[in-house]
């Protein structure tokens, strides 16, 4: 796996959102019940729901993608800043 560790990386003219509320409401899903499915802990999940996560492994993002019968640009958007 890799992680980028440096700060001076990020761009604060570019912005992932992560669109995991969106998707629950539309498959009627709570956090609760997405992270038995998916084996995450729901403190792990809420920190993606509310965007304050700085990495996802690409097995997690598989199994969201699995759960929620969605692909990864359905779950992650890129958003320019102002």
């Amino acid at each position: 796996m890799f992680y980028i560790k440096s700060l001076s990386f990020y761009n604060d003219a570019m912005t992932i959102i992560v669109r995991l509320d969106r998707l629950l409401v539309e498959r009627h899903l709570t956090l609760t019940q997405l992270a038995e499915r998916v084996g995450i802990s729901i403190v792990n999940l809420s920190v993606l729901k509310t965007n304050r996560g700085r990495a996802i492994r690409f097995s997690t993002l598989g199994a969201l993608c699995r759960e929620l019968s969605c692909q990864p640009g359905d779950l992650l958007e890129y958003v320019e800043g102002d």
